[in-house]
């Protein structure tokens, strides 16, 4: 059966977007990109909330500007290939190697769970993740913690009061600082 999980970018302060709606502060360098380009490879479908969704529209083009390194072609490439499923209750279409959700969140990862295929399923996007968290539907938790506090926004856990007992599964430091953190829930 295939896991879910959840995978950000994170402040130290447990955010993954400032106050200000920002996100600078998580551009990567050279060794995390192939890093989190590896990681979208293990994928198998990726589901997204609106925002991420359109946040990430971004990769669906990137390859026409002939000046980008080949990090950035490669990261373009594997996203844009990469089969998502995007929640909304405002988009009547999406672009790409995307759908729209026909059901609920529990719904469409219990159906997905049980389909054959390669890769994990994957989710990005707090809000999303949250609902998935509080319905015990997060089998791991992947978090690149960036050295910086950013002092508020939205944050990477939910505030949901309930206890997740979690395994250490790997952690890699990156020359940069960013501290990769990986856990598989227990149950």
């Amino acid at each position: 059966m295939r896991s879910v999980t959840y995978s950000m970018n994170v402040s130290l302060d447990g955010y993954i977007v400032g106050p200000d709606g920002g996100f600078d502060w998580t551009a990567p360098d050279e060794e995390v990109f192939r890093f989190a380009t590896d990681e979208v490879r293990e994928a198998g479908v990726h589901l997204l909330g609106r925002r991420l969704y359109e946040t990430m529209l971004y990769w669906e083009a990137v390859d026409q500007n002939p000046s980008l390194g080949f990090s950035t072609l490669e990261f373009a490439a594997v996203w844009r290939s990469l089969p998502k499923v995007v929640f909304s209750t405002t988009l009547s279409a999406v672009q790409g190697n995307a759908r729209l959700a026909s059901g609920g969140l529990a719904e469409e990862i219990g159906r997905l769970r049980t389909e054959a295929g390669d890769g994990n399923i994957a989710i990005g996007g707090a809000t999303l993740a949250a609902e998935a968290a509080a319905s015990g539907l997060i089998d791991e938790y992947r978090v690149k913690v960036h050295p910086v506090l950013v002092g508020g926004g939205v944050p990477f856990f939910p505030r949901d009061e309930r206890r997740v007992d979690l395994e250490p599964v790997e952690t890699r430091t990156f020359s940069s600082g960013v501290v990769y953190l990986r856990y598989h829930v227990t149950r």
